[in-house]
């Protein structure tokens, strides 16, 4: 970096810091948010996976139907930039009635079917999208007339309203937009939703702007600056000193009872949960010898680790797939916290003085904390967990460059079997290929119980196929699951969200038209 370089980084932080000195101010109408973030480096909705990222995105953009503000329920669903639907009785076509004069962000005009063809058409297409996996059984996407859809599908489609709400690839965006800015649109994003993307000050902050031409009102809140801080503690500071009015929180029941008793403070705890796991990385030694995964598995105390975090946020799994999701089997997991048995296995396998696993860890406070503690655990059994500690975006790289050992992982989805057992370990997702996602343990033994759910039009034998692919990867212990992470957020008493928060699919609070600062 050159000295002329150094010194516009010098200034622009300090006019940052001067910029938001001050405390807030109810009548300004502006909300300011701290996310525990360095960078955002996309806010396209089709890309954005991490969860600085996927706050915004509800805040922006829409779906054909939506997840009421407060509630991460499929059961609740209800109409969104879709006035109606139908469907047919096998459940393969699907026709949706949208509403009229929904005015996109800017002068991006109003939303038409082609709008919705070219989204979901978007959404399934791997170079553009990176949730495309679950969109494959997509057949034909066709505007009928300027307000209507048609989706035809290639087999029943399980929790297939959610792949069309606001979340992941259901969101919305101006196809002209798009089309216009290409690769950049995750840096010029255009919705639907009650606030419009104004700026990125770099590593400083992003600004959302009200959209006045919201279809359901003109929000009460004028801007929001979304404040990227990554470190714990100055976003504390912040928030206590009025610089901040909402802040993602520790998720530690410490630091949430200590909040909860501040009269002019609310801890908001809700639901998903991102649900924490140990990925194994099968294709890495030593781990390609299953008695050393065991070993692993039965060397991580996880009641330890959820009396760590606070049973209240991080209460216990006991599958690979997330607690509460349709599908999710209890019976398949087997191994048992067993120190002894760990020394057995490793020495079984040639490991009689030890032996050492490379993982690489974020610095992330949800993240660092819970390994420190799973490698003093597997330090007593005799295997050494050598940790990269990167910063986050870094992790996300290497990780997804396949150059960890043991991946410890955290993602809410859709709340069905498919989403997670399609991401995380279906041969298809195994990173390093082009249809890559998340399945870093390599898992390639259930993909045939994974597929064969996918298109089961009968309930009980989608359970089935379900319950059979969670004992396929439990028996080849592509994984270690752990605890569910709720969400934790801190907001002033005066921040009225204008529903009660109960879950948010895209991991931070709702701010819509009606969310408020009182005085």
């Amino acid at each position: 970096m050159t000295y002329f370089t150094k010194a516009v980084a010098l200034s622009a932080t300090l006019a940052a810091s001067l910029a938001w000195a001050g405390p807030s101010l109810a009548q300004d109408k502006i909300l300011r948010v701290g996310i525990n973030a360095p960078e955002i480096k996309t806010l396209d909705p089709h890309r954005a996976s991490s969860t600085a990222e996927k706050g915004p995105m509800s805040w922006v953009f829409n779906g054909l139907v939506r997840f009421p503000p407060g509630s991460a329920s499929p059961q609740d669903l209800e109409p969104d930039l879709a006035e109606s639907w139908t469907t047919s009785e096998d459940g393969t076509e699907w026709v949706f009635t949208l509403k009229q004069d929904v005015k996109f962000h800017g002068d991006w005009g109003a939303l038409t079917a082609e709008d919705v063809v070219y989204s979901l058409e978007r959404a399934k297409d791997p170079e553009r999208s990176s949730f495309a996996a679950a969109y494959a059984a997509f057949e034909t996407i066709e505007a009928v007339d300027d307000h209507t859809v048609r989706i035809v599908l290639a087999h029943p489609v399980p929790g297939f309203l959610g792949l069309v709400s606001n979340y992941h690839g259901g969101n919305i965006v101006s196809k002209a937009a798009a089309e216009q800015e290409g690769e950049d649109f995750g840096k010029q994003p255009v919705g639907t939703g009650p606030f419009a993307f104004e700026r990125y000050d770099t590593q400083q902050q992003v600004v959302f702007v009200a959209h006045d031409g919201y279809f359901r009102g003109a929000p009460k809140i004028d801007e929001i600056d979304y404040r990227l801080i990554q470190a714990d503690a100055s976003r504390e500071l912040a928030f206590a000193s009025g610089e901040l009015d909402l802040i993602y929180g520790k998720r530690e029941q410490r630091w949430i009872d200590r909040w909860a008793r501040e009269e002019t403070a609310k801890v908001d705890v809700f639901w998903p949960a991102e649900y924490r796991t140990l990925h194994l990385n099968t294709t890495m030694e030593p781990l390609t010898d299953k008695r050393v995964r065991e070993a692993m598995a039965r060397a991580i105390n996880v009641d330890e680790i959820v009396a760590f975090v606070g049973e209240d946020v991080g209460p216990k799994g006991c599958s690979v797939v997330p607690s509460g999701y349709l599908g999710e089997d209890c019976s398949a997991w087997s191994y048992s916290y067993d120190p002894e048995a760990a020394k057995a296995l490793l020495a079984e396998a040639g490991f009689e003085t030890g032996v050492t696993i490379k993982a690489v860890v974020s610095s992330n406070n949800a993240q660092l904390p819970i390994m420190e503690v799973i490698q003093a655990q597997l330090t007593k059994v005799g295997i050494t967990l050598d940790m990269q500690v990167v910063d986050h975006p870094t992790y996300h790289e290497m990780i997804r460059d396949d150059l960890s050992g043991a991946t410890f992982y955290g993602a809410a989805r859709f709340p069905i079997a498919d989403t997670y057992l399609t991401e995380f370990y279906h041969s298809d997702a195994i990173v390093g290929k082009p249809t890559a996602i998340t399945n870093f343990s390599h898992c390639d033994v259930a993909d045939d119980a994974i597929n064969t759910a996918k298109t089961e039009g009968d309930a009980d034998a989608q359970l089935a196929a379900w319950s059979e692919a969670q004992q396929l990867i439990h028996e080849q212990i592509c994984s270690v699951p752990l605890f569910n992470l709720r969400q934790v957020w801190l907001r002033s008493a005066k921040l009225d969200y204008g529903y009660d928060l109960e879950g948010e699919m895209n991991l931070a609070p709702r701010i819509t038209e009606l969310t408020e600062l009182t005085e």
